[in-house]
């Protein structure tokens, strides 16, 4: 069920492609709002608007602002002809897009031709926040001469516009393109599912290097299987079906206080140990010796050593990089300097597929 309520736009907080950020007045109160320009049109102080306000009425951290449904004071809209393929589909919501695979694409007969990733490396993380140390290490130690696309599944957030972090990457030169696969949208290229994305990622965008992370707020539920985080497991596969080499990154903390994600978290463990068919690389960041013990533990108690190749870098120049293009990331509320080993962890996976001398060892347990 949605929680609807009328409200009116009080204040316009920022502005950037595809997102309005709100401050409207709802139930008495002025609260935060968000409208995605491309589905419910432009949005003015004064007007009317429909809102969503299940999350913050229910006090959740996913989706935690109203979302606008419709403005009311503006309600009719066109679109352009372009385009067959819809997104959310069947929904009130359903967003047309031109798809990178469909007839009408400038790029139809590039994708029919497409059926190969060709050995490039694709780096598949879980949490959105991993994306930013990945990217930045790659482009730090490339030194800007590797191309870089990031796929964003559906695995989360739909609308690519909402994250600020890849308006900030693309800003600043660390992703080159973006492509959105599933019911996510948005992205410079639209694609259907995993495997067209991946391959638009490769023929279309001509990336070197391809990032795979679902966009923010990752839903779990604390049981073994129900977190949608386990996709990394899934897109392993397609990467080896599509003939690239996959990179997993493992979800490693030491700062988050739930026992199932101490070390490497529940999240890796059945994604990698489990759902993964295929094999592919985990890298790990260099940890103190008692965190490597319980970490190289995990990995063997889980099978995920004995499943897929582990490598072993120093992940010190992702941290680096960070600081050195000005990025200031969290997850799940925690800075670099509160949690390190989770973005030393998602850092690695840059570090490695970087054409630098960092790789400190590499143990294939085949």
């Amino acid at each position: 069920m949605i929680r609807v309520r009328r409200g009116m736009v009080d204040d316009i907080i920022s502005r950037r492609p595809g997102i309005t950020e709100l401050l409207v007045s709802v139930e008495r109160n002025r609260e935060k709002a968000i409208n995605y320009d491309n589905l419910t049109g432009p949005v003015m102080v004064g007007d009317e608007v429909l809102l969503n306000t299940t999350a913050v009425y229910k006090k959740l951290g996913t989706g935690g602002a109203h979302f606008v449904m419709g403005n009311l004071s503006q309600t009719d809209r066109d679109i352009s002809h372009e385009g067959h393929i819809m997104k959310l589909r069947y929904s009130p919501c359903q967003v047309k897009v031109l798809a990178v695979e469909e007839p009408d694409s400038p790029y139809a007969e590039v994708m029919r031709q497409a059926d190969s990733l060709a050995g490039t490396p694709v780096i598949i993380g879980t949490l959105h926040s991993m994306l930013a140390p990945v990217a930045a290490a790659i482009k730090k130690l490339a030194q800007g001469k590797l191309r870089v696309a990031y796929l964003m599944t559906d695995g989360a957030a739909l609308p690519i516009h909402l994250s600020k972090l890849v308006a900030e990457l693309k800003g600043k030169g660390l992703i080159d393109q973006t492509v959105t696969c599933g019911h996510a949208f948005g992205g410079d290229l639209e694609a259907i599912n995993i495997y067209t994305g991946l391959l638009a990622c490769k023929a279309v965008a001509k990336a070197d290097i391809i990032i795979v992370a679902m966009g923010p707020g990752i839903v779990g539920s604390g049981s073994p299987y129900g977190f949608t985080g386990v996709e990394q497991g899934e897109i392993i596969n397609a990467v080896n079906i599509l003939g690239g080499r996959p990179i997993a990154i493992p979800r490693i903390s030491f700062a988050d206080k739930r026992e199932r994600h101490l070390g490497i978290s529940h999240h890796s463990r059945t994604a990698l140990g489990k759902i993964a068919l295929t094999r592919s690389t985990v890298v790990l960041p260099k940890l103190t010796p008692d965190k490597m013990e319980l970490v190289l533990k995990q990995l063997e108690d889980s099978h995920i050593s004995r499943k897929h190749d582990i490598a072993i870098v120093d992940a010190q120049p992702a941290l680096e990089s960070l600081r050195e293009y000005g990025l200031k990331v969290t997850t799940m509320g925690r800075s670099v300097e509160q949690d390190p080993e989770f973005f030393l962890a998602a850092g690695a996976a840059g570090v490695y597929v970087s054409p630098q001398p960092f790789v400190a060892a590499q143990a294939d347990k085949g």
